[in-house]
């Protein structure tokens, strides 16, 4: 399977949001999780003073643009390139580009891998969020998006949960 790399669509100013919940639906509608594996609207803390009173709002550090993490493909293209809001991807022609190494350490995404003493059929215990200290055997796991999917019980069912590689330890 091809590399994932990060690529920036161009959207309607004030619709990033918006197509960031169209994208991701479309990953879980299509079943595409494995191929698109983040869509991101860069935030940015901003001190704000207005009527002397100093106030932290989040603001977006790329208005009418939104960041996916994918890899590229013939489905991807059409998802992402279809996806109401979206205006196109960003590079020469119709041909996305992927952001280079450099680029994304000054966005600060860090492409780093992170060694685990799990996997698949493992017992865990989740050791923050809302699923803290609750115990489940490792479904799958996905390496691109450091998380893994346990099975909890929930209501006398069991249910698929996702958990990022962080709030989990070995049982």
């Amino acid at each position: 399977m091809a590399e994932a790399c990060w690529y920036v669509v161009h959207t309607y100013s004030g619709y990033e949001n918006k197509v960031k919940a169209n994208i991701e639906k479309s990953i879980e509608n299509r079943h595409l999780e494995e191929q698109i594996l983040e869509v991101r609207v860069p935030l940015e803390d901003v001190v704000e003073v207005k009527n002397g009173v100093q106030k932290t709002v989040q603001r977006k550090m790329f208005p009418g643009y939104v960041l996916l993490n994918m890899v590229m493909n013939d489905d991807t293209w059409y998802v992402v390139r279809n996806t109401r809001g979206v205006t196109g991807f960003v590079g020469p022609g119709s041909k996305p580009v992927p952001l280079t190494e450099a680029e994304m350490a000054n966005l600060g995404i860090q492409s780093t891998n992170v060694e685990v003493d799990f996997r698949e059929g493992d017992m865990v215990t989740v050791t923050g969020g809302v699923w803290k200290d609750t115990v489940g055997v490792i479904q799958t796991m996905n390496e691109s998006k450091q998380s893994v999917i346990i099975n909890v019980e929930l209501f006398g069912r069991e249910t698929p949960v996702e958990i990022g590689f962080s709030e989990i330890k070995k049982a």
